[in-house]
């Protein structure tokens, strides 16, 4: 099947453009000076309103297979992935199996390449069963993405060290959940006014940049390729912007509802639950000035699905975690690009092209399209994902992904069922 747009906006080269797109049949094809004179036997569109961008990338999602498929599955994340608009996901290690050896992460790929939508890229474990205490064998698992203890930060600074000495010798990356365990004291939302109004225990901000800071020190001795995972704090923040600046070999990520929420909009509900929490009004603000300043590279979703029970036990007992991948464009694209916080070129550079050059990902032949003038209501029970806890739940926004081109081949497509304009 191929589809023509007509008078679509189109992304081209980091600027927005009225043209013409042919999608499928093997091809992903633009035109700026007027329809395609080889048109052929097509399915037209009228585009206006609609907007074509490279496939998004995901380098942070939690799909849970193998070990807790009654949170998610391969099949059931990517499929909602693919209805995203995304092209690629990085999956983490923290599975039953943990990825920590060949045999384990051969189990992993083997459901991958049975199951999923899109193109998935497992993180291997730093180390043993993410317990901290040895290292993976790194140099057999090198047909994982990068390397990451997500869920878990590693406590020991020569442990840490260890495993960037390892990665930089295999040109590796090391994904890094900072979290400091000693300074945590049972905390569950942030340290701050909501936390002390309502008598819960908090998190405090160094538990994050603590660690971080350790970890570019590190870094910069080591050579090592390092990837700060889930940003929160404007220390954070800062300490990767000096870091940056020093020339050390750093990226960073964080994900929509730090950039969208604060402490503020907390209520008595799990669907408010993530680690790391949601900070103070002042933390998310310089996240802000990080994606509009370069700091921060790029936004990922740390979809963490949970089942409806494990999500229905209020802040202190919910499970940490939160559902992500089928929110981020629209929210983003309705809270910042609309509103003029970024430009919607600065927005495909933090979900595509910079997940990509990073973590050496090809997006050729992969486009999405998305309605950005339909307003819909994010409501969970519609979602495709297994994880149905969203913060965002009763949110108007616009974006709506209308199908998604993978390999110059439609993988996904909404225009039959939800017809065009």
């Amino acid at each position: 099947m191929k589809v023509l747009f007509e008078n679509v906006w189109i992304y081209d080269h980091g600027s927005l453009r009225r043209g013409c797109a042919r999608l499928g049949g093997g091809e992903v094809r633009f035109s700026f000076d007027g329809p395609f004179a080889d048109a052929g036997d097509v399915f037209r569109v009228p585009g206006d309103g609609w907007l074509i961008l490279p496939a998004l990338t995901d380098v942070h999602v939690h799909l849970r297979e193998p070990g807790f498929s009654y949170k998610e599955t391969i099949r059931s994340g990517t499929a909602a992935a693919l209805a995203s608009g995304y092209g690629a996901l990085c999956a983490m290690p923290n599975l039953n199996p943990v990825p920590d050896s060949p045999a384990h992460l051969a189990q992993e790929i083997s459901l991958i390449r049975r199951d999923a939508a899109v193109r998935v890229f497992p993180y291997a474990a730093i180390t043993r069963g993410e317990k901290g205490e040895a290292l993976s064998p790194m140099e057999q698992l090198t047909e994982a993405i990068a390397f990451s203890d997500d869920g878990r930060g590693v406590q020991s600074e020569e442990m840490m060290r260890a495993a960037m000495e390892k990665a930089a010798a295999l040109g590796k990356i090391i994904a890094a959940h900072c979290e400091d365990n000693a300074l945590l004291h049972g905390g569950y939302i942030h340290d701050g006014a909501y936390a002390r109004a309502h008598h819960h225990r908090g998190i405090c901000s160094e538990s994050e940049w603590g660690p971080i800071r350790r970890d570019l020190a590190l870094a910069r001795q080591t050579g090592c390729r390092y990837h700060v995972c889930h940003i929160s704090t404007k220390e954070s923040v800062a300490l990767i912007r000096q870091a940056k600046a020093q020339g050390v070999d750093v990226t960073c990520e964080t994900a929509p509802h730090y950039l969208l929420l604060d402490e503020n909009d907390l209520q008595e509900d799990g669907r408010f639950k993530m680690n790391p929490p949601l900070r103070t009004r002042e933390d998310r603000l310089a996240l802000l000035e990080g994606l509009r300043d370069g700091t921060i590279d790029m936004i990922a979703t740390d979809h963490a699905p949970h089942s409806a029970e494990e999500k229905a036990r209020g802040l202190e007992k919910s499970a940490m975690g939160i559902t992500g991948i089928e929110t981020a464009f629209p929210l983003l694209y309705t809270e910042l690009v609309k509103k003029e916080v970024i430009s919607l070129p600065r927005l495909v550079e933090l979900m595509s092209l910079a997940p990509n050059r990073r973590f050496g990902i090809a997006n050729e032949g992969n486009a999405a399209v998305f309605d950005i003038e339909h307003e819909v209501t994010i409501t969970p029970e519609r979602l495709r994902s297994m994880g149905k806890a969203t913060p965002f739940a009763g949110r108007r926004v616009t974006g709506q992904c209308m199908m998604t081109v993978l390999g110059g081949e439609i993988a996904y497509s909404a225009i039959e069922t939800e017809g065009c304009r």
